[in-house]
């Protein structure tokens, strides 16, 4: 079993520092969307941000019974993947921060939900705030992104 670390407070998983993940190896369809969806939420918020998005989605598989990757893929809850296919984003793959989002994926049931604060819904700090965040006190900021637990 792969084990995960705290490192100033950030928590990392010491495979992906270390290049675990091997380019070459074929990667499941789970894991790509998993991937995916942490890149195209978080790649511009370091290893924190990626870590914490994917705390979420383990969070929400969690609380609601789901697979990680049918949580990924659910109509409206992750925007990257409004009206796209696999195949429209697979790209992002191949980006510097790729083998740190395989590896959170890969390792998508042993992160850490309480880095979070067991958050569930996260919106970026820039865009106004959504309906559903409204009244609703933050648990957590990270980054550009502030997280909540509804």
């Amino acid at each position: 079993m792969k084990k995960l670390i705290i490192l100033l407070g950030l928590p990392l998983i010491f495979n992906a520092v270390y290049g675990y993940t091997n380019n070459n190896a074929k990667l499941t369809r789970e894991t790509k969307i998993i991937a995916i969806t942490i890149l195209a939420e978080a790649r511009g918020e370091g290893q924190g941000g990626m870590y914490a998005v994917g705390a979420v989605i383990a969070q929400r598989a969690f609380e609601r019974k789901r697979t990680p990757t049918e949580v990924c893929l659910k109509k409206w809850q992750f925007s990257c993947w409004n009206g796209k296919q696999l195949k429209d984003l697979e790209y992002l793959l191949k980006v510097p921060q790729g083998k740190y989002a395989i590896a959170l994926a890969k390792n998508i049931k042993l992160l850490s939900r309480d880095f979070v604060g067991y958050a569930n819904h996260y919106h970026n700090n820039k865009i106004k705030l959504p309906y559903w965040a409204k009244g609703e006190k933050p648990v957590k900021t990270i980054g550009n992104h502030i997280f909540y637990k509804l």
